[in-house]
């Protein structure tokens, strides 16, 4: 039992676990952002273009069941906002790796490759032969 818990231990305490952790973290973060973006701006002028109506209020009853319809537009309108900020992102960060590799690549073509050093057998071979010329 006291190995499994040592493994667990070295499992949590990896690098990419706490970079998941630390990246869930901010997700909810960024979704909290996203959430009052839509709620306080987008769904007001929604609203405002749907002639006043309150679209965190739009609901419609069935039975003794209330639909609040209002709240999932308002839900999926802030993961497709979610979505497409966390697209451009991504996007920006592979075109600036793109960048960066293809700057690495061209420097790596720019530089003359040094001649590789003889190994321990040729210098040895070199000594025997100009030992042998003289």
């Amino acid at each position: 039992m006291k190995k499994f818990f040592k493994e667990f231990g070295a499992f949590i305490a990896r690098g990419n676990v706490l970079d998941m952790a630390v990246g869930i973290i901010i997700g909810g973060a960024f979704t909290a952002i996203i959430s009052s973006l839509v709620e306080n701006i987008f769904a007001p002028l929604i609203g405002m273009i749907l002639g006043g109506i309150d679209f965190a209020g739009i609901n419609v009853t069935v039975g003794s069941a209330v639909l609040e319809i209002g709240k999932f537009l308002s839900a999926v309108i802030t993961f497709i906002l979610t979505a497409f900020v966390l697209f451009l992102v991504i996007k920006s960060i592979n075109k600036a790796r793109e960048k960066a590799e293809k700057k690495k690549a061209e420097e790596a073509a720019a530089e003359p490759e040094a001649p590789a050093e003889p190994s321990a057998e040729e210098k040895l071979l070199t000594e025997i032969r100009d030992l042998l010329k003289k």
